[in-house]
């Protein structure tokens, strides 16, 4: 992923931070996503197996059916454990790539000599190259598969326990949908203190490069450190918040699921299986949505972190 000197020529950090992704990666991204597709494909595959040998062992069936089911079960997970494996390497590849790419890029860039401009200090490349490039280049790796993912098993998942209850789908709803909207209104306060941050560890950087060494003659480094501080801890409040939130809604889902199926059980409504494959369910819900959150945490920061870098590259 090394850029030529035609690239170096052309400009490199585009407005859209996706259309930089597809630019150093595209042919990569598409390998990911059909990799994505294969495993929410067969996300519900699992759930239903669950509910066929619990109904299978509650109605007396033969042990040989659950042995078979079982099997099933055992070699679905094993194949889907392997894909995985693979997709998590792949995607990871992928981003340690782009980390490469963009450190080399402001060495290649910072060597031409029609490139140096007085407007980016040594300290300001130094903060790209060590912190900066790692935070966007790793988003690069999951960019395009992990939403495509994560939404692909929501929407198999909740659609498959629609379909098997209809009234306790609605339980799955209550849980969900109102993170939909909180969750983005405390994404932003966190992207602000993220800017934040960058902008004064930019700062440290730059007066360690002047100075020649981490000297504080005046008190400016330490009062800068105290900020991040306060930062940091700022956004470590909102983002356990947000989570401590999520986990109690989904609590909250769990005794829905028991109390709503518990009562279709008792008046022969629906079989214990189905009440099986929703807890399950729930639960295969709820870890993608959670790595979609975190996924859209990571774009809001990268989208910041890139902003700033792009503004800078863009200036030499």
């Amino acid at each position: 992923m090394k850029p030529s000197l035609q690239e170096w020529q052309t400009p490199l950090f585009d407005n859209s931070l996706f259309r930089f992704i597809w630019r150093v990666s595209g042919a990569h991204q598409v390998g990911v996503a059909a990799i994505s597709v294969v495993l929410f494909a067969i996300g519900t595959v699992p759930l239903e197996l669950q509910r066929r040998i619990v109904n299978t062992a509650t109605d007396g069936g033969p042990f040989r059916t659950i042995a078979v089911l079982a099997c099933l079960y055992a070699g679905l997970s094993l194949f889907e454990g392997f894909i995985k494996l693979g997709l998590n390497i792949y995607r990871n590849w992928i981003g340690e790539s782009a980390i490469r790419w963009l450190r080399l890029t402001v060495f290649e860039m910072a060597a031409q000599p029609q490139t140096k401009t007085p407007d980016v200090s040594e300290g300001v490349q130094l903060s790209i190259v060590i912190a900066e490039a790692e935070s966007i280049g790793g988003f690069v790796g999951d960019s395009f598969s992990q939403p495509l993912l994560q939404i692909g098993i929501l929407t198999t998942v909740t659609s498959y326990l629609i379909y098997l209850q209809p009234l306790m789908g609605l339980v799955i709803g209550l849980v969900f949908l109102p993170q939909v909207a909180f969750v983005p209104i405390l994404q932003n306060a966190i992207n602000r203190r993220v800017g934040e941050k960058t902008s004064i560890m930019r700062q440290v950087s730059v007066s360690i490069v002047e100075v020649g060494g981490v000297y504080d003659t005046d008190g400016t480094q330490r009062s800068r450190i105290q900020t991040v501080f306060e930062i940091n801890m700022g956004i470590y409040k909102i983002k356990f918040s947000m989570n401590f939130v999520m986990n109690l809604m989904t609590q909250m889902g769990y005794i829905g699921i028991l109390a709503i199926g518990g009562y279709f059980v008792v008046t022969k409504k629906t079989e214990i299986g189905t009440v099986i494959a929703f807890l399950s369910g729930l639960g295969k819900i709820n870890d993608p949505w959670g790595e979609l959150v975190d996924w859209y945490r990571s774009l809001r920061v990268t989208q910041v972190k890139y902003d700033l870098v792009k503004s800078v590259m863009q200036s030499t």
